[in-house]
């Protein structure tokens, strides 16, 4: 299957700058993959369009201020520093910029010397390995010190950073927001669950890998980044007790879809945390999830793929290509498809 079977035309000015106020008043197209009907609605309507049963599966991890900005010890060089993942206590895997400026061995300073990093290694994809020094808790310096890492194709400032952060993000580790999360208000939780549809939390910290692209034709050769989840028993139980019934699981995001179908097997969740790197376009056979909430994203990405593994191509591209005519905003402040 080639890479170009999953593109379509995308105007610039419909990549989302700024989140919509108050979070549910973004739009939300409704992809039904039975019968191929595409509806429009708002997300606060979600709660119109599930029913008693459904279980709707969230990725409660939270993003870390991943991005610093510091400067190369004895030369006073710029270097920005972007966390990936963490490998240990004080060693992580990350993006550096310039990356040729800094050589194995140099240090960076950040916030006149209240953290420091030092470059262990370059690693076989480019990225590279860090380790950190200072004094008191990581985390508390990092909330000081680090921006939030927003994708590089939002150029506009965040005045409230929490706006990257879905309301019910809980675990610290992501470099990137679970974006079709971002659509949920307290509110229209509490709606959903007096309506008796039954809310699942699961966990996988979201990696830059998402966002990279597709560099191979065959979409076969394309390697997947690897990213950390783990999902509780008493998630599994819950999930597992609504396929035996058969009700509907409904993943809230790629994330949630990909750490599902990673933990299923034969119709079932095997609780456990580990590290995934599944890849899912079409002929996939999704094991678990029988719905998704999802953001619209980048014309031939690893996103498009698993969307049209679950609907269809012909009719994903169809709702795409609808969606730009109706003015649809994309990608991480963007709006919301159903796919049911």
């Amino acid at each position: 299957m080639n890479v170009s079977e999953f593109d379509f035309e995308l105007p610039e000015s419909l990549i989302a700058q700024h989140p919509v106020e108050p979070r549910d008043a973004s739009r939300l197209m409704v992809v039904d993959r039975n019968n191929g009907s595409i509806e429009h609605h708002t997300f606060r309507d979600l709660a119109a369009l599930l029913k008693a049963g459904d279980v709707l599966v969230l990725n409660n991890t939270r993003v870390i201020p991943a991005r610093l900005i510091g400067e190369k010890e004895g030369s006073q060089a710029k270097i920005e520093v972007l966390l990936l993942k963490r490998l240990e206590l004080n060693v992580w895997e990350a993006l550096i910029k310039p990356g040729k400026r800094l050589k194995v061995g140099q240090k960076v300073s950040f916030g006149k010397g209240m953290l420091r990093c030092e470059l262990q290694d370059i690693l076989e994809n480019g990225n590279r390995k860090i380790t950190f020094s200072y004094s008191g808790v990581f985390e508390t310096i990092l909330d000081q010190l680090g921006e939030m890492p927003l994708p590089p194709y939002i150029t506009a400032q965040l005045e409230d950073q929490e706006r990257y952060q879905t309301v019910y993000a809980k675990e610290r580790g992501s470099v990137a927001a679970p974006t079709a999360g971002l659509h949920f208000t307290p509110e229209l939780l509490g709606e959903l669950k007096a309506k008796g549809v039954e809310i699942v939390e699961i966990l996988l910290h979201v990696g830059l890998g998402t966002f990279r692209p597709v560099k191979v034709e065959d979409i076969q050769e394309h390697v997947m980044h690897s990213e950390y989840y783990r999902v509780e028993e008493a998630a599994a139980e819950r999930i597992n007790r609504a396929k035996l019934e058969g009700r509907r699981v409904i993943a809230v995001g790629t994330t949630a879809a990909r750490t599902l179908e990673s933990v299923g097997s034969q119709g079932k969740v095997i609780p456990g945390e580990g590290w995934t790197d599944i890849f899912i376009y079409p002929g996939y056979v999704f094991k678990i999830v029988d719905a998704l909430l999802t953001n619209f994203h980048f014309p031939k990405s690893t996103l498009v793929m698993l969307v049209s593994a679950l609907a269809g191509r012909e009719l994903i591209l169809k709702a795409y290509n609808l969606a730009v005519a109706e003015q649809y905003r994309f990608y991480s402040f963007g709006d919301a498809m159903f796919i049911r």
